[in-house]
């Protein structure tokens, strides 16, 4: 992924919650606003890593901490703890709040133009409902192990899903089950783990990240122009 000069900023939501966030600028002309959301592991290497190359792109790319209602610069390994510290911190958040910081972002985002949500892992599920509950222009999800909990529920925008074959977390029954409930929604399967994005995840697969890296940039170029 390609690296540019990022810095973390504060934004408050509606609730009056302040939180930090990364963001990432483009080096020339912007072309639209992207929120990334980040995964359990906090607004890690990983997830500004991603902004960056969503910058490199000519995106502005905003992650937003969404940790920071329960605890501030939250940032978790790839470990057995960490996912069980980071499925405690998630549980715990709910969905209503990380909406609320995700709509922060997105306003803050609006003056650049449209406005995108792309989520990884928890994030997939969170850009899934922002879809559903929020004002932007599309949305797509990596591997959103709870999205089949609100499939039944109605985009508002275009929606991209990425989902891994192998995925220990998320089967093909609920992928199958996504498919059927939103044949709209455009659905990619790869034959890779959960994860299959991270560089820093076992289940790293370069040759699906960069074919869903491809497919994301050319949904965000029809939908965001």
């Amino acid at each position: 992924m390609a690296t540019t000069k990022g810095e973390f900023i504060e934004l408050k939501a509606e609730d009056g919650h302040r939180f930090s966030a990364y963001r990432a600028e483009p080096p020339a002309k912007v072309r639209a606003g992207v929120v990334v959301v980040q995964e359990i592991f906090g607004v890690n290497r990983h997830i500004r890593a991603v902004c960056d190359d969503f910058a490199s792109e000519g995106y502005r790319a905003i992650a937003p901490a969404l940790f920071d209602r329960l605890e501030r610069s939250v940032e978790l390994d790839y470990d057995e703890p960490g996912v069980a510290r980071g499925r405690e911190l998630r549980t715990s958040l709910g969905w209503n709040a990380p909406l609320m910081d995700v709509a922060a972002v997105a306003e803050a985002l609006r003056f650049a133009g449209k406005v995108g949500v792309v989520g990884y892992c928890w994030g997939g599920s969170v850009a899934w409902l922002s879809a559903t509950r929020l004002d932007v222009d599309c949305a797509l999800g990596y591997y959103g192990g709870q999205i089949v909990l609100f499939k039944d529920e109605h985009p508002n925008c275009p929606v991209m899903l990425h989902f891994g074959e192998l995925d220990s977390m998320i089967t093909p029954e609920d992928v199958a089950q996504i498919r059927s409930a939103q044949p709209g929604v455009t659905l990619y399967t790869y034959p890779a783990g959960h994860g299959f994005n991270c560089t820093d995840r076992r289940d790293y697969h370069p040759e699906s990240a960069q074919l869903a890296r491809t497919r994301t940039l050319e949904f965000f170029r029809a939908h965001l122009a």
